[in-house]
């Protein structure tokens, strides 16, 4: 689930030897399987762990994860990394905006998956979101912009340049084009 490098777990030795006897650490994510979701790292005493958490051994501590982040952990790496600019931990969790999709997932799956993984962290930066509306017989994808996307002035740049021309790639067979179902009014919270 989680892999930690021989040099994150290094440093969580020597932080976890400064504390309580059984202290480990909690990873978790706030916010999972959403745009906004964030990964963190806590110290987590012995009596703080529940019987739903799944404990994973590593190198003289144990990482403890609740159940509810554990599919959005699925191939999380931690690592620390030190360079000119000092140490810093890093922890990297490909699937914490949404769970990881098996191999029979369906198309609809996965398109969503690629929205919430892919399209919608760049438009956030926006304050601008986009969800699959439906996938017609036609193999048309429909989507719904919403926030800062809708009556943006650069809306049909996004879903074509990008939107569009990624999925054509990604689902090259199952999606033959893709259609922008907002009706957009721009206003005040338009980004442009």
């Amino acid at each position: 689930m989680i892999t930690i490098s021989e040099s994150a777990q290094t440093h969580f030795g020597k932080l976890l030897s400064q504390q309580g006897e059984g202290t480990n650490i909690r990873v978790f994510v706030v916010n999972p399987g959403t745009s906004t979701a964030e990964c963190g790292v806590s110290y987590c005493p012995a009596d703080a762990v529940e019987e739903a958490d799944v404990t994973l051994p590593f190198n003289g501590f144990n990482a403890v994860v609740d159940k509810e982040s554990a599919p959005y952990l699925e191939e999380a790496e931690i690592d620390f990394v030190t360079d000119q600019m000092g140490s810093q931990l890093t922890l990297k969790a490909p699937n914490a905006k949404a769970k990881k999709l098996s191999d029979d997932a369906s198309l609809v799956e996965r398109v969503n998956y690629m929205i919430e993984t892919d399209v919608n962290p760049g438009l956030a930066s926006h304050g601008g979101k986009v969800v699959l509306v439906e996938i017609t017989e036609n193999k048309t994808a429909v989507l719904q912009f919403g926030g800062g996307c809708n009556g943006c002035s650069q809306v049909d740049v996004t879903l074509k340049n990008g939107i569009e021309k990624q999925m054509l790639v990604e689902f090259e067979g199952e999606i033959l084009a893709v259609k922008d179902a907002t009706e957009h009014e721009a206003g005040e919270h338009s980004y442009y």
